[in-house]
């Protein structure tokens, strides 16, 4: 409670902050406030009322009054509490997920690169052989070539062999 209320019969109602009191600790805070709401009780209304009105039964209802705060407070701690117990909660679902998420991308890593491995080794061995098979075209052109010059030559010891023979 940042402000408590204090007014008269007499005078409008007006806010008076905690900062306002001058004792500084909590215990003479709480000792001075309970002693104004017990002078302000005592010196409000009729002469009748403040004749009713004991020492002793302002002093309940201060304390009653001050038992509804305190467990009003606790009531407020306690759902403050529950809030960061959901929220706590809520982030480890939400670490759960994310976690989940994140094995999940690491095997599709996984895979793609096993893939691009796979691709690599097919496109080296594709490049392979390209190779082997440029070398073999320019063999087998060496190869015809050779052959070319062997019927040649071939042919010219058939004319000389037939020359001779007659």
């Amino acid at each position: 409670m940042s402000s408590l209320l204090s007014h008269n019969k007499d005078q409008p109602r007006t806010r008076k902050s905690l900062s306002d009191s001058s004792p500084t600790s909590p215990t003479a805070t709480t000792k001075s406030l309970r002693h104004e709401r017990v002078s302000r009780l005592n010196s409000s209304g009729s002469s009748d009322v403040s004749k009713d009105r004991t020492p002793n039964h302002t002093e309940s209802y201060i304390s009653r009054r001050e038992n509804r705060l305190s467990a009003r407070k606790k009531a407020e701690e306690e759902t403050g509490c529950s809030d960061y117990k959901k929220m706590y909660k809520e982030a480890l679902t939400t670490n759960q997920r994310l976690k989940s998420r994140l094995d999940v991308s690491k095997q599709e890593l996984v895979m793609v690169q096993t893939q691009l491995e796979r691709a690599q080794r097919k496109g080296r061995i594709a490049d392979c052989s390209s190779n082997m098979l440029e070398t073999e075209k320019k063999v087998k052109t060496e190869l015809k070539m050779e052959n070319q010059r062997l019927k040649d030559e071939n042919g010219a010891l058939i004319r000389v062999i037939s020359k001779l023979s007659k």
